[in-house]
């Protein structure tokens, strides 16, 4: 098993990790987003986003840029774990953090084969700037369905006594 350490990327080391692969005939995916109390669903997610490009880069909101997103209580898990525990994952190659809001700077620098995101995205609701910039560099887009009652949201809610966790069975 490759070590964790050895995924975790600096954003110039993932851009020469990119052309290599690039130079290889190999179609990198990109996905990005907070992954907060790492659950399920993201694993999920992350095996099925594995699939879908010959290797799979996941850039991870810094702690900061998760405050700005998603308000002051959160993240819960800080961002050394949470890249610590994406890079531990068969389905990751290679974990990026980042502090910004936006990935416009990313995805420049990367230039994404493919770009992956979860069922609740579609073209049309992706943040218009990445979008188009992610059209002219020509990725592929490829949108993989949530699983059901499997949330970061839903879980923290449950924790906070605020509603029973639904648990539909999983396939």
């Amino acid at each position: 098993m490759r070590n964790p350490h050895d995924k975790i990327m600096s954003l110039s080391q993932a851009q020469a990790w990119c052309r290599e692969l690039k130079a290889a005939g190999v179609e990198v995916g990109v996905t990005n987003g907070c992954f907060d109390l790492l659950h399920r669903g993201h694993v999920e997610y992350l095996n099925r986003a594995r699939a879908a490009a010959g290797a799979l880069l996941v850039l991870v909101n810094s702690d900061a840029s998760i405050r700005q997103v998603k308000g002051a209580g959160r993240p819960i898990v800080e961002e050394s774990d949470r890249v610590y525990l994406l890079a531990s994952l068969e389905s990751v190659d290679a974990v990026v953090m980042f502090e910004t809001v936006n990935c416009l700077p990313l995805f420049e620098a990367l230039k994404p084969a493919v770009y992956i995101k979860g069922g609740d995205y579609t073209e049309e609701t992706l943040v218009r700037e990445e979008y188009l910039l992610l059209k002219r560099l020509g990725s592929r887009f490829v949108f993989i369905p949530f699983v059901p009652g499997r949330s970061t949201t839903e879980i923290v809610r449950h924790i906070r006594g605020a509603e029973q966790l639904s648990r539909p069975r999983c396939q």
